[in-house]
């Protein structure tokens, strides 16, 4: 599936669960758009697409998913909410950020931009990206193409010691 046709999809899902109130019908467009990018429209990935992708975008951890599905009565293993972000991701509908080996959030916002992520409090955030796409294009060996670029700021909170 071409990038186009992944971000035609995305911005469909973004618009329709957007204005939609939680109903059968976001959940019939959800199903629709699922389908659409090759995906079954199980009941657990329905509940967890409408958690998702309704309001405005968001980083997530496979965990913190789990737990919201949870706390809204959704039945789901942690192990079921893995396997759907991973397919979501797969298709081109969630950005995977990885901050270091043990821990990933996912990213309803696909559109280019950096991230800056708190080391102590796990917290993570979207930055504008300040380069141009021609110098960052220009980093790519010959005879090879720029896949993906992503950056991420690690911050920490000052140690009282150190203003002192």
């Amino acid at each position: 599936m071409s990038a186009s046709v992944k971000w035609a999809l995305y911005m469909t899902i973004k618009e329709d669960t957007m204005t939609l109130p939680l109903n059968t019908e976001r959940r019939s467009k959800l199903s629709q758009r699922l389908k659409r990018s090759g995906l079954r429209p199980t009941q657990q990935r329905l509940a967890l697409a409408e958690l998702l992708f309704t309001g405005s975008d968001r980083h997530v951890s496979a965990e913190e998913l789990h737990q919201e599905a949870l706390s809204r009565g959704v039945k789901v293993s942690l192990a079921t909410v893995y396997n759907t972000l991973n397919r979501l991701h797969s298709v081109g509908l969630l950005r995977e950020v990885v901050v270091d080996s043990a821990r990933s959030y996912y990213d309803t916002n696909l559109t280019t931009h950096a991230h800056v992520y708190h080391e102590q409090t796990g917290e993570l955030i979207d930055a504008p990206l300040c380069l141009r796409p021609e110098l960052i294009s220009g980093l790519a060996p010959e005879g090879t193409e720029l896949v993906n670029f992503e950056v991420i700021v690690r911050v920490r909170s000052r140690s009282s010691q150190a203003e002192g």
